[in-house]
């Protein structure tokens, strides 16, 4: 093994490390590995940035926009809703129309497109007929797969095996090469599903219930019934004459108001801007444990108010002021979205512009450039602040004009109190009420800028900035009075005004990993969200601050006309076929010509499928099937740049030899028992690879290996890129083999296990179709 080799396999290691741990983004690590190659001059500069100019990179962004355009202006869909209505009810037939319809539109759109597009029209339809989701959504998945299998153009790893050809001197594979042994693996997968795997599929006892009203399965999935408790607000409570908003409730309690009960009638979904009345009955939804323990306890008294700013320094304690300029990233950011307080370690206690001066609700105020932040902590947390590049920090010359004595309270943990015990993260006097805790006195100490982790005793003395307002909000909980009379069934709580909807994250969504929380979702779109499934499980509380995965499905309650607003927001995907986005259907006949356009040359041999593609995306957006934000939006730019950042492995695996040190091994395992065994060796690596790698890194990186394992053995190239295309995109196995399984994951109540149980053996049987039809068109041997 020559040095070259050894350190192709050395990044090669790290980088199958890095992407089974997860520990970075996938497109991350793939522009890692084109520096580490460049760097090491395991390929030249040119070679290391040939990717971003690869003919299969400019083919899948183009694709991408293609395939938006067949779906922004309905094309995919009104053929999609026409063939499912042919479908019946019965489950056999209702499934493989399903994965038939995903099946032949994937073969010309991007996959992950297709499974969003059709999933709002297939929980519709497993709601009309009784059929649970958990039924017929991994088919459809499942379908929109086996599709891509079909075409040059279905799946990502097709048009990179067929460009390794050509980069390597063979003949490319054809726009319809694949579909000799990728119709009839779509076939008998449809077929395997509709007998057999549907009996391996997961079954709800709740399945009878969906066809009443419609929306009894959230109820039933969910458990909804059991999380709603109607809260009496007595006469005199200091909540009365509140908004809704002001009270806290929602925050404070981690429950949902969905209701007010008043005068006998029922106002559902309340704005945030109602207020509160005496004997008002609040339907609330969400758990109720922390709504329990707070009745009838005084959380926090107060001993003294008016205190002046020297309170808040010490010895080991300083105040200071930070400007920001105008070159600094945190502008446009609030300081809940920079972690302002964990990353410095100090407190920010109010927040100066120009002639405004804010001091309460400080972590969801974005900032802006000349903005002075009033800031608490150690010096030496302060001189992390002076070294941070564009924040200017000088001390506190004129203190009265943040006029803090208005806002610092000392408070008393009293020892009935429910805080006795917790933490200060746990307590949420930050989050839910704006109450900072600047210092905590106990047994005659104080101990100021406390950490998260710090826990409250019975009978510290809690230096606070804040509203009083806002403390005499936290007391008013415990007036709140737990009625003892059942809560309305949930269908009580639907009429044409409002009502219930699930929400996914879709494919494009730019929200993974962000709280609902940081995106204002509760403010920006005036709706509820009531639970949260993921992976199987459903939770309640504390969801303004649970990250979003890619997933999720999310339950939400509120106005029709505000669900349907949400519809059009490209981060979500409303699974209801009556909250989508206005489609542009005057354009419909001409998107169905650009891409028969874009085909045909392709199919006569005129133009290669990357100039052919290029040009009918751009026809795309000329024409109006398109804006060009919608085009940029509907490119998987990380799928991109994953692409383009491993090409250059490749190469280098090809140059340096390390493709064929491992072909040798390849050889050296399975090269004595003949070509089939060879065949069936690599489909399984390809399989197994895709369940922890992106499937189109792992077709990078197995290509050059096939190449050289066919050179060695004098089998043909063609049947074995063939093989390893084909398993690359049978990516079955788990949810995160491949997004389309992501996405119906929670819509279908999915766990892990789901998606072994059905997709081992459906990966079996793509394995024998393939090794029994791909040597007819494709043979081994030479």
């Amino acid at each position: 093994m020559t040095l070259q080799v050894a350190l192709a396999m050395v990044i090669l290691a790290l980088t199958v490390a890095l992407f089974v741990t997860e520990r970075l983004r996938v497109d991350v690590v793939a522009m890692l590995v084109l520096g580490s190659l460049a760097l090491t001059k395991l390929v030249t500069p040119a070679e290391a940035l040939s990717g971003f100019s690869s003919p299969a990179v400019i083919t899948v962004w183009a694709v991408f926009i293609l395939s938006g355009g067949m779906s922004r202006t309905g094309v995919a869909s009104l053929i999609g809703r026409q063939i499912l209505r042919l479908a019946g009810t019965g489950e056999v037939r209702l499934m493989a129309v399903i994965m038939l319809t995903a099946g032949v539109m994937s073969a010309f759109m991007n996959n992950v497109g297709v499974a969003a597009l059709l999933l709002p029209v297939v929980m519709d339809i497993a709601r009309r007929t009784g059929n649970p989701p958990s039924r017929l959504l991994m088919p459809l998945a499942f379908g929109s797969l086996l599709g891509g299998l079909t075409t040059l153009i279905g799946t990502p790893p097709n048009i990179l095996i067929s460009d390794a050809l050509r980069e390597n001197g063979l003949t490319p594979f054809q726009l319809f090469d694949f579909a000799k042994v990728g119709v009839v693996v779509m076939l008998v997968g449809v077929a395997f599903m509709a007998l057999a795997g549907r009996h391996l599929l997961p079954t709800r006892d709740m399945a009878k219930e969906f066809a009443r009203a419609g929306h009894t399965d959230l109820d039933q999935v969910y458990g909804l019934r059991e999380r709603l408790v109607l809260v009496r607000l007595p006469a005199g409570s200091v909540l009365v004459g509140k908004t809704l908003a002001e009270s806290r409730l929602g925050s404070a309690l981690g429950v949902n108001v969905i209701g007010i009960m008043r005068d006998n009638k029922t106002r559902l979904s309340p704005a945030a801007d109602t207020v509160l009345r005496s004997n008002d009955g609040l339907l609330v939804a969400g758990r109720l444990d922390r709504l329990a323990e707070l009745q009838g306890r005084h959380q926090l008294v107060v001993e003294q108010d008016g205190l002046s700013v020297e309170r808040l320094a010490s010895a080991d304690i300083e105040v200071a002021e930070v400007g920001l300029s105008a070159l600094t990233p945190f502008v446009g950011q609030t300081l809940q979205q920079i972690g302002f307080r964990r990353r410095f370690r100090v407190n920010v206690l109010a927040i100066r512009r120009e002639d405004a001066l804010m001091r309460t609700n400080l972590q969801n105020i974005p900032l802006q450039r000349g903005d002075t932040l009033l800031v608490q902590g150690p010096p030496v947390q302060l001189e992390v602040l002076r070294d941070t590049p564009d924040l200017l920090v000088s001390k506190v010359e004129a203190a009265e004009v943040y006029r803090l004595h208005e806002r610092l309270l000392v408070v008393r943990v009293p020892p009935d109190s429910a805080l006795a015990g917790k933490t200060l993260a746990d307590s949420r006097l930050g989050d839910a009420f704006g109450l900072t805790v600047l210092g905590i006195v106990r047994e005659g100490a104080a101990h100021l800028v406390p950490e998260a982790t710090e826990e409250l005793m019975a009978g510290d003395a809690l230096l606070v900035e804040g509203r009083p307002e806002d403390l005499a909000a936290l007391n008013g909980l415990k007036d709140l009075e737990m009625d003892r009379q059942p809560p309305p069934e949930l269908s009580q709580l639907e009429t044409e005004q409002v009502g219930l909807a699930e929400v996914v994250l879709s494919p494009r969504t730019t929200l993974a990993d962000q709280t609902l929380r940081q995106i204002h979702f509760r403010e920006k779109y005036g709706l509820n969200v009531l639970a949260i499934w993921r992976q199987g499980h459903a939770y309640y509380s504390n969801l303004r601050d649970m990250a979003l995965r890619f997933g999720d499905a999310l339950l939400l309650y509120g106005p029709r006309d505000k669900i349907k607003v949400l519809g059009s927001e490209p981060d979500f995907l409303v699974l209801t076929e009556e909250a989508q986005e206005p489609l542009r259907l005057n354009k419909a006949p001409l998107a169905a010509l650009l891409m028969a356009a874009v085909l045909l040359p392709v199919i006569l041999n005129w133009l290669p499928i990357s100039i052919s593609a290029v040009v009918g995306a751009t026809l795309m957006v000329l024409t109006g099937c398109l804006t060009m934000e919608e085009a940029y939006r509907f490119i998987e730019w990380k799928a991109v740049f994953l692409i383009a950042g491993m090409l250059p492995l490749g190469i280098a695996m090809q140059q340096t030899g390390a493709a064929r040190f491992l072909a040798d091994g390849v050889v050296a395992s399975v090269g004595g028992l003949g070509p089939m065994a060879v065949m069936t060796g690599l489909f399984i690596l390809t399989t197994l690879a895709t369940q922890v790698m992106p499937n189109p890194a792992v077709a990078v990186l197995l290509a050059p290996i096939a190449l050289s394992t066919a050179h060695d053995l004098g089998m043909s190239p063609y049947a074995l890129m063939m093989t390893v295309a084909l398993a690359a995109s049978a990516s079955f196995l788990s949810p995160v083999s491949h997004p389309a399984n992501v996405l119906i994951m929670g819509p279908g109540g999915y766990r892990f296990k789901d998606y072994i149980r059905v997709g081992f053996p459906l990966t079996l049987v793509v394995l024998v179709v393939t090794l029994l039809v791909l040597p007819i068109f494709w043979p081994p041997t030479l």
